[in-house]
């Protein structure tokens, strides 16, 4: 059966992963609503936002689509940072994460016409202590108004200031390949 990927995604960066991976695909979005429950465990919210992405294309499914969605959040002290409102937002952020550990989760969600299956990854990151100027720089010359926690780890920001990640680099990029690649993997192997 020749299978249909679609990515259900804005993000740059997750088109560039699909394509270093060799995965073929087409792009199609919808706006779909980020709420979550307030009183969902911060560790649950990546893959249910998956899910919730996923949800929004069961109607536009045919035999053959696997439609990957995925979210990303940025966890620190168990506060979600989201994608920074404006410059001063994003500097709240970074001096947050400046010197700290945080953890990046990716969730991920395929849905076809036969359901769907979510997973997600979780990295840590630690920052060194970043000075006003090099959040200033960071915030003036680069744009991380798309970005949860105000940051990409593969822009200058995250080449000068984290000092070591445990998990996966394309984690934190916006999408766990590695377990992307083998659930993809099982789904074709099965069927969908």
């Amino acid at each position: 059966m020749d299978y249909n990927i679609i990515l259900a995604s804005n993000s740059p960066r997750r088109r560039q992963l699909l394509q270093e991976l060799g995965v073929a695909h087409t792009v199609f979005t919808k706006p779909v609503d980020e709420h979550f429950p307030a009183d969902m465990p911060t560790k649950g919210v990546a893959e249910y936002l998956a899910r919730k992405k996923g949800n929004a294309y069961l109607s536009d499914i045919h035999p053959g689509d696997i439609v990957i969605t995925a979210d990303t959040t940025v966890v620190i002290d168990g506060l979600i940072l989201n994608k920074p409102e404006d410059a001063a937002d994003a500097r709240r952020m970074l001096r947050l994460l400046s010197g700290r550990e945080h953890q990046v989760i990716t969730g991920v969600c395929l849905t076809t016409s036969a359901g769907q299956q979510s997973f997600s990854d979780t990295t840590k990151v630690v920052f060194k202590v970043l000075s006003d100027q090099e959040i200033n720089d960071y915030i003036e010359h680069y744009q991380p108004y798309d970005k949860a926690g105000s940051y990409a780890i593969q822009e200058r920001i995250g080449m000068i200031g984290i000092e070591k990640i445990e998990g996966s680099y394309f984690n934190v990029v916006g999408l766990p390949v590695r377990l992307l690649h083998e659930h993809l993997l099982q789904l074709i192997d099965h069927g969908n």
